[in-house]
């Protein structure tokens, strides 16, 4: 009988970590050491959902988070914590529990309406946990920019948010003139009297981030477009500056900015 992907991959998994004749590196591995390397292919699959239409890689960066899962479960099971099958069906669980709109009687339309069923449904369940704040769920370990949009996305959820984007933008500019001032007043750049500028810097920059959400916009991938886009046009000032055989150490602003603006023209 043929195996599914799935039965395959587990029947693997298990081989490699066999204490007697196992991978010698798969079978010490922990749930420490196996961190850094689920935050690593956490976001080569990021990368490569921007390219979806190269199949081959998506496959892949699919594969290797569904891997760390899967080594994960089988660490479990020879522990007797749990299995890949007790995961599975947590999650599937999950999914029917909060869409009665689908697997229910409730009507939700809309996926506003959906969003706060869900919402109101986690309350119900976490109720029987130690959660003290609406606050709490949001992963400690997200980056800085999605973790700030994901906390006033909590707020709001509860009713705590401005009416509108029109009131972030102000709240935007109202910070971003307390940082010039933090700026204006700060003695040096040293370390020790830039506190309150990073203070200041760090309200603008969840600000910004709040604005992001009431504009419907993803901060971080927002984020990360613009960074793309910088180092895009970056590259071409480089190749620029070679093509004209000079080194940019060796060329004035002025002339950089030359080559900058040809880079933006481009597209």
């Amino acid at each position: 009988m043929t195996m599914t992907g799935i039965e395959r991959l587990h029947s693997i998994m298990v081989r490699l970590r066999d204490p007697e004749t196992g991978c010698p590196w798969d079978k010490v591995q922990t749930l420490e050491s196996l961190k850094p390397c689920l935050l690593e292919e956490t976001y080569e699959l990021l990368a490569a959902m921007d390219r979806p239409e190269d199949r081959a890689n998506y496959v892949e960066e699919l594969g290797d988070v569904l891997l760390q899962v899967m080594f994960q479960c089988v660490m479990a099971e020879q522990t007797g914590a749990f299995s890949f099958d007790d995961v599975a069906n947590a999650i599937s669980d999950k999914l029917v529990r909060r869409h009665p709109h689908v697997f229910g009687d409730v009507v939700a339309n809309d996926p506003a309406t959906v969003l706060k069923n869900w919402e109101q449904i986690k309350q119900q369940e976490h109720r029987k946990e130690t959660r003290h704040s609406a606050l709490d769920g949001v992963p400690p370990a997200l980056p800085a920019l999605l973790k700030a949009q994901r906390t006033s996305e909590k707020a709001a959820r509860v009713g705590f948010d401005w009416e509108d984007s029109s009131g972030v933008l102000e709240k935007v500019e109202e910070e971003l003139g307390e940082l010039r001032e933090a700026v204006a007043e700060r003695k040096s750049e040293n370390p020790a009297d830039s506190g309150h500028v990073k203070e200041e810097l760090g309200d603008l920059l969840f600000a910004v981030a709040n604005y992001a959400r009431h504009l419907k916009v993803d901060a971080e991938s927002a984020l990360e477009g613009a960074t793309a886009k910088f180092a895009k046009r970056f590259r071409t000032v480089e190749a620029g500056a070679k093509a004209a055989g000079r080194d940019l150490k060796s060329m004035t602003l002025a002339e950089m900015d030359a080559l900058w603006e040809a880079a933006k023209a481009e597209r």
